[in-house]
């Protein structure tokens, strides 16, 4: 069974690279699925069209009610957006949706995201007080809350629902969370989201909130209404385009689709990044000389976040996927209607593409580019460009404000998030030493 606290994400994953490519695993509930560990393998699954995301139409034990509403992943599999969409459905809300993450859209952020990050460097300076020998926390003073307000500004969400929204994404990636408290997450996911998407329609700004409430139509309500997070949709994960079509039709947004992509974009566009600095700094304060090496200019700070991602996913294991039909991996078929996990914990330490010393941080490695924790072929992540702006930006900055930074913990010491999905440092505590001038 997957350890739901996730208290040894790569020793569970390399366990289960051992076993093979794919592996029969039990989730919490005593849901079986099988896990997918080869990076190869993963890689072709991720862009197979017998492979679904949608559990209403691929996954037998969730349309007979053996899995339920009660499980304590439901909200995995029971949501309505891009993530958990399948062939021309994806493509409808891809398309809808692709045009706030261009390349021109995510570099106009980028004086915004320094911004943001100056300030927050000034709260850690001051936390640690004269000449910057106390102990902070760099996680909840900095890695948290920066892609939180990117992702709150560029959506328009106001003061009122900052707090509760964090709340509750926080309840959305622990999954060892009781079944009765993974049920008052999701109401008060929906009735936030509900009521979020009620005021935008009353005071639309310049945001993406409003844009998506634009492109919907208040007459298309397929299912039950936003708040009753009822209705029919897929699972979390990535897929081909072919195979069966499905999904409500037409080129707008219902209204619980409206809801259903803000949840993903605003939980997938918070959680991941801040594990990416978390991982990130770790890795680098565990090693001078890798720090030395980006402070050199020998490599840049987009290689340190290529790195990082591979070598300690921020997205630990992705659920779920679905057989459409009988799938053969090796000598192993998985059949029809089965889940299927995907371990990026795994596959990013994969010692067939990146050689015995996968496990090592290595800037210089030159497959730090061949990972796929941010996805791969139709479902690449759309929110990955943003991602590696703001990781960039917070790296070069906090580097850069504290040149003598140093980790307050040692080799194994990080208490980890207690999720097997999400995978970051729960505290950072460094010294941050003497600041440097500021330009």
């Amino acid at each position: 069974m997957l350890d739901v606290l996730g208290r040894d994400v790569q020793g569970e994953a390399a366990f289960l690279r051992g076993r093979g490519a794919v592996s029969r695993v039990v989730l919490p509930g005593g849901v079986g699925a099988w896990v997918v560990t080869d990076a190869g393998v993963m890689r072709g699954l991720l862009a197979d069209g017998r492979v679904s995301k949608d559990a209403y139409r691929h996954w037998p034990a969730w349309r007979r009610g053996e899995v339920s509403g009660s499980w304590p992943l439901a909200v995995w599999v029971s949501v309505q957006n891009l993530v958990t969409s399948y062939g021309a459905e994806h493509r409808r809300l891809r398309g809808l949706m692709a045009s706030a993450f261009t390349a021109r859209r995510v570099a106009l952020l980028a004086p915004r995201v320094e911004e943001i990050a100056a300030g927050l460097l000034e709260g850690v300076e001051e936390a640690a007080g004269r000449g910057g020998g106390g102990v902070v926390d760099v996680r909840e003073l900095f890695a948290l809350p920066l892609p939180g307000r990117v992702m709150l500004e560029l959506f328009g969400i106001p003061e009122e629902f900052r707090g509760p929204l964090r709340e509750i994404i926080d309840g959305f990636f622990d999954t060892g969370v009781s079944s009765e408290r993974a049920q008052a997450n999701y109401r008060a996911l929906y009735s936030t989201m509900g009521e979020l998407v009620a005021f935008k329609r009353r005071c639309p700004g310049e945001d993406l909130t409003s844009a998506l409430i634009a492109a919907g139509s208040t007459d298309r309500r397929d299912g039950a209404d936003a708040a009753d997070g009822t209705g029919s949709a897929g699972g979390m994960g990535a897929a081909g385009v072919s195979g069966a079509e499905g999904g409500s039709g037409g080129g707008g947004l219902s209204e619980k689709e409206i809801v259903d992509n803000l949840i993903m974009l605003l939980s997938a566009g918070c959680e991941p990044t801040v594990n990416l600095l978390g991982n990130a700094v770790a890795l680098l304060l565990g090693d001078r000389g890798q720090l030395e090496l980006v402070r050199s200019g020998r490599v840049s700070w987009g290689d340190v976040v290529e790195e990082a991602v591979r070598v300690e996913a921020p997205g630990a294991n992705a659920i779920l996927r679905y057989a459409v039909e009988d799938v053969r991996v090796g000598e192993t078929v998985i059949p029809a209607g089965d889940a299927l996990v995907m371990s990026f914990a795994a596959a990013g330490r994969d010692p067939g593409v990146h050689g015995a010393d996968a496990d090592v941080f290595d800037v210089t490695r030159g497959t730090r580019r061949e990972h796929l924790s941010f996805g791969y072929g139709v479902h690449y992540c759309l929110g990955a460009p943003l991602a590696r702006l703001e990781a960039e930006i917070a790296l070069r900055a906090l580097f850069g404000r504290f040149p003598r930074m140093r980790a307050a913990f040692g080799p194994g010491e990080l208490p980890r998030t207690e999720s097997f999905i999400s995978n970051g440092p729960r505290v950072l505590p460094v010294i941050p030493g003497p600041a440097a001038a500021v330009a």
